[in-house]
């Protein structure tokens, strides 16, 4: 038999193209969700403002209301007919009553309660029974309500050996949870309500965590 001939009886090695580095299928961190930053990175998140439709509509209907009156005296008098009994009247009150009368200083009060109470309205962000949540993604902004919060943690705490029942109160800075145990020390139940609830406002991923306040009562048994 006779060998192959090369061009110079040489082999070559062909080139190698590698592999861009899978990720490990068995580890879980690698297609588990994304990482979610500390409780202290996420404290200058704001609250949620209202849509205020209530108000808003209020409003616009009283305006919508009065300029069509005062448009439609203004076109009646413009027509050379009398102005309304009412505008006649209000303006003879107004130019016959001194500025300290009772009336008069009622109608300016109420006057500036209502533009305070406006001013208020859109200073302020409103919607205090939503909880802002911690940012994992810049485009998502998301929310807790408060009765929400207050069930998983009451959920939680009937988990605790000893807890009959359990009341959750939940606000914008302090979670107030009030349990009753019906067997076990009471220390020995609010020191495992403290750290099961301590972890549970953690997994809530809230942007301020509200302070935790825990309250251990015995039941009372009726006797009979």
């Amino acid at each position: 038999m006779s060998e192959p001939q090369g061009s110079e009886g040489t082999t070559r090695r062909l080139p190698v193209i590698e592999r861009a580095a899978e990720p490990d299928r068995r580890d879980p961190a690698a297609y588990g969700p994304p990482h979610v930053p500390d409780a202290g990175t996420g404290g200058g998140e704001r609250r949620f403002w209202s849509a205020r439709r209530v108000p808003t509509a209020l409003v616009a209907l009283l305006l919508l209301l009065g300029s069509g009156i005062f448009l439609y005296d203004i076109a009646a008098v413009r027509a050379h007919r009398p102005a309304m009994h009412w505008r006649r009247e209000l303006s003879r009150q107004l130019a016959a009553r001194p500025l300290d009368d009772t009336w008069v200083l009622i109608g300016a009060g109420v006057a500036a309660a209502l533009g305070l109470w406006l001013i208020v309205l859109a200073a302020t962000p409103g919607l205090r029974r939503v909880l802002p949540m911690r940012r994992t993604d810049p485009d998502v902004r998301a929310g807790l309500h408060r009765d929400a919060a207050a069930m998983v943690l009451r959920d939680r705490a009937m988990e605790v050996a000893g807890v009959q029942s359990a009341r959750v109160r939940v606000k914008r800075t302090k979670a107030d949870v009030r349990a009753v145990s019906h067997f076990r020390e009471l220390e020995d139940v609010r020191d495992d309500l403290d750290a099961t609830l301590t972890e549970a406002i953690r997994g809530l991923g809230l942007a301020r965590p509200p302070a935790l306040s825990v309250h251990v009562t015995r039941t009372t048994r009726k006797k009979g």
